[in-house]
């Protein structure tokens, strides 16, 4: 089980299991902000991607959460989550090296792009359902925002920085080769993790379960075991319905954004790469504060505001037109501020709440069917952006995702959410 409470804590900038974890999220995020611009400019400006391929592009990258994402959860509450951090880690490494040597072999098209992207993808699942699972098992359940929230500063620190590099790497030689910045980051991230020596308790469990001859319920029994979890705690249930609605219309907006951008308001790489990096501001922001506003407004407050601030932006970010390069440029990073600004001080507490209240063995499980219903709407949500962009434009699909994410606050009108205030210390019964 994590740690007691009434155990003595050290600060988490002196605990080295969280610090190697912190240090490997820290570079993996690095890499991943290179290439969320860089794949899709590989698309857009070395193959001339149409909108409806940057958008089976996208949701390839995040279709395997709704493929695997349940079938993940088991398997990490069943296997070393350590382990699993570290194969998702360099299985990406290896997948993404594919994209630049096809391109100095030639061999570079949509469909290795989407392929790759969509094997990358069940890997990142199984990654980042560990990953979650993981945190609660190296600090204490009082450290949750803090460690979440540390973690963002490095996800948004890494916003501020991989974007302009690679608007820079892709202007100075070809998105491409951008790529491999990627690929390196994700093996240095994998020998971090792999240097963390703390120990997993879940696994003495099933060492003495497996002396004992205990039978093992079946991947189906477990599966169905964290969907009823999920489904059957109104907390769960009321976050899930809001971060899935927020997901898919988000996604429709802003889908074909980096299109537009480019095709329509004529904005280079470079400034691309430079408004979001000043959006990266806002979660860097966001991150540094989260605790401070979840304190004063209470948990569950800080979760309703924040959700549904993204999407009045993404709309004003429509009426945009070519031909004021800077103010087009600040436009999108203005947007992007508040989009990230208010989902970083969200997440960080919706997903600290979700691991405050689930006991130890259903973590995996909870993660998964929580990333399963609410990034499983992503895929549909890209699919739907790049049929609205192919039938009424690029700027009816950011308008149709903004509008509709303004309302993501909803589901969270008919559940406790709101009535929560500080932290819960154990398990929900």
């Amino acid at each position: 089980m994590p740690k007691q409470p009434n155990v003595r804590r050290r600060p988490l900038t002196r605990d080295p299991g969280f610090l190697r974890l912190w240090a490997a999220e820290t570079i993996s995020s690095l890499g991943s902000s290179i290439t969320g611009i860089a794949l899709p400019l590989v698309a857009i400006t070395t193959l001339a991607a149409r909108p409806f391929e940057v958008a089976i592009l996208n949701l390839a990258d995040f279709l395997p959460f709704l493929l695997f994402g349940l079938i993940a959860g088991a398997a990490v509450d069943r296997l070393p989550r350590r382990g699993v951090l570290i194969v998702g880690d360099l299985g990406r490494a290896a997948l993404l090296l594919v994209i630049p040597v096809a391109y100095f072999t030639n061999w570079l098209s949509i469909p290795l792009l989407i392929c790759t992207g969509f094997l990358a993808g069940i890997l990142t699942v199984f990654f980042d359902v560990a990953y979650q699972s993981y945190l609660p098992t190296l600090i204490h359940k009082e450290d949750l925002v803090e460690g979440n929230s540390k973690m963002e500063i490095s996800r948004s620190a890494a916003g501020l920085v991989g974007p302009t590099l690679a608007g820079t790497l892709v202007t100075i030689i070809a998105a491409p080769i951008a790529v491999f910045f990627d690929a390196a980051s994700f093996i240095f991230s994998a020998l971090f993790v792999f240097s963390i020596r703390q120990h997993e308790p879940e696994r003495t469990k099933r060492r003495t379960a497996a002396a004992t001859r205990v039978p093992r319920e079946s991947f189906r029994s477990e599966i169905a075991a964290g969907v009823r979890f999920v489904f059957g705690n109104p907390l769960l249930r009321s976050i899930g319905g809001a971060t899935a609605t927020s997901n898919l219309f988000a996604t429709a907006g802003t889908t074909l954004i980096l299109l537009f951008a480019v095709r329509e308001l004529h904005l280079t790489p470079a400034l691309v790469g430079l408004s979001f990096t000043l959006a990266g501001g806002g979660g860097l922001l966001a991150a540094l504060v989260a605790g401070r506003i979840s304190k004063r407004l209470g948990v569950g407050r800080t979760i309703f505001f924040m959700i549904p601030l993204g999407g009045p932006m993404l709309v004003l970010v429509a009426f945009a037109q070519p031909g004021a390069d800077l103010l087009n440029m600040a436009l999108f990073a203005l947007e992007g501020f508040f989009a990230v600004a208010s989902g970083t001080i969200y997440n960080i507490n919706q997903v600290s709440l979700r691991q405050a209240i689930t006991p130890e063995p259903m973590q995996g499980r909870m993660n998964a069917t929580m990333r399963w219903f609410v990034w499983g709407t992503i895929p549909i949500g890209a699919l739907l952006g790049g049929l609205i962009g192919e039938t009424l434009g690029l700027r009816a699909a950011i308008v149709i995702g903004g509008v509709g994410a303004s309302f993501a606050f909803v589901p969270l009108l008919f559940g406790p959410v709101r009535s929560i205030v500080t932290m819960p210390k154990g398990p929900s019964r």
